[in-house]
């Protein structure tokens, strides 16, 4: 085992398991089932179509759907869904889409959806500094709304919705990227769900989404082929070459829960176990380490905090460093600290951090101001 991976606290791409590792290491080498290295396997190959077919299985197997949706694997980031979900529902539609605003990534998906249609920002948690997320008194949702769209995780600010916000009648659009398979997750309640692979499920480069078939069938016929859903549908995510790599990595990765892991319910112990190690760190250091989030919307993959004074942090990023731990840094739109608890970021791993950050807090806590 590589230390180093094993103390990858990165926001993304973030850890990959180690069994998950070692296969790949292996098929860059041989793939066992074709004897070619992964990287050299055409993406028009029966090998790959069987790749494709099974990790859509898996995918729908872990969420316990078992009819009315597909799973599509598509290249541009979450970033191409923030335009194709509203050319896809909003373009020529008079009623506004209504969207959350509740941090960083969330409110980039605004403009996008704003040149092709009406939008209604059904709350914002900027005035506030994205330190919270809104309870479900405060959305007056619209019946006739084409749909709704939120962020279920915030990676930036480490806040994470507990509930399904919105109505039911009304399509519920989510972006799951940073905690997509994760935990358990009742997805017949969503017309749409996006996440980008990097977080929890593989490298970067490829993007799940699952969609209902409706959503398929409501798709324009004006669209470039590369946006088009139903497009995209037939083609088997092999519109255009696709990224053969990432998405056979991606299907280690749902083996991997299926197997190893054994469902999302026992990922989802996990990391609330994970999660509540280095709270339980924050909360007893009397004020040395500040939690960013309010603690009811706490998110289980990325616990973001600060120190007294940026060259405390700066300190702290330079013993972790030279401890072997990695990608402590905050967003820069944000600064400050984060530790990313994805799903391959082992207890042992989160152990080793909350001792670091107990060891630091002690050495170190005459540097606070008050």
């Amino acid at each position: 085992m590589n230390p180093r991976n094993a103390l990858n606290f990165s926001g993304g791409p973030g850890a990959l398991p180690e069994t998950v590792l070692q296969q790949l290491s292996e098929a860059l080498i041989r793939e066992p089932v074709t004897g070619l290295s992964v990287l050299g396997i055409s993406h028009r190959s029966k090998w790959f179509a069987e790749v494709v077919d099974e990790l859509e299985a898996n995918i729908l197997g872990l969420l316990g759907i078992q009819r009315g949706y597909q799973v599509l694997f598509l290249q541009g980031g979450a970033t191409q869904q923030f335009s194709m979900i509203p050319m896809t529902l909003l373009r020529g539609v008079s009623a506004p889409a209504e969207y959350l605003q509740t941090g960083y990534w969330s409110q980039k998906a605004i403009p996008e959806a704003r040149r092709e249609g009406p939008v209604r920002v059904l709350w914002n948690g900027q005035p506030e500094q994205y330190q919270r997320l809104p309870q479900a008194y405060e959305l007056a949702s619209a019946p006739d709304a084409p749909y709704l769209h939120y962020a279920s995780n915030e990676t930036v600010e480490g806040m994470q919705f507990q509930y399904v916000p919105g109505l039911d009648s009304v399509p519920r659009i989510c972006d799951m990227s940073s905690d997509f398979l994760s935990r358990p997750c009742p997805a017949e309640r969503y017309a749409l769900i996006y996440a980008h692979a990097q977080k929890n499920i593989g490298p970067a480069g490829v993007t799940v989404v699952l969609l209902r078939d409706e959503i398929i069938e409501r798709v324009p016929d004006n669209l470039p082929g590369f946006l088009d859903y139903r497009a995209q549908a037939n083609a088997r995510s092999n519109f255009n070459t696709p990224p053969v790599f990432a998405i056979y990595t991606m299907l280690l990765v749902t083996r991997w829960l299926k197997q190893d892991i054994g469902s999302l319910s026992a990922m989802d112990q996990i990391n609330q176990q994970k999660a509540q190690r280095v709270y339980a760190q924050l909360d007893a250091s009397n004020g040395f380490y500040r939690g960013r989030a309010r603690r009811e919307d706490r998110s289980l993959m990325n616990v973001s905090f600060n120190l007294a004074t940026p060259e405390l942090e700066q300190q702290f990023l330079r013993s972790a460093e030279a401890a072997g731990l990695s990608g402590l840094g905050g967003h820069r739109s944000v600064g400050g600290l984060r530790a990313s608890l994805y799903n391959a970021v082992t207890l042992a791993a989160v152990d080793t951090l909350v001792s670091f950050m107990a060891d630091f807090a002690h050495q170190h806590r005459h540097a606070a101001p008050g």
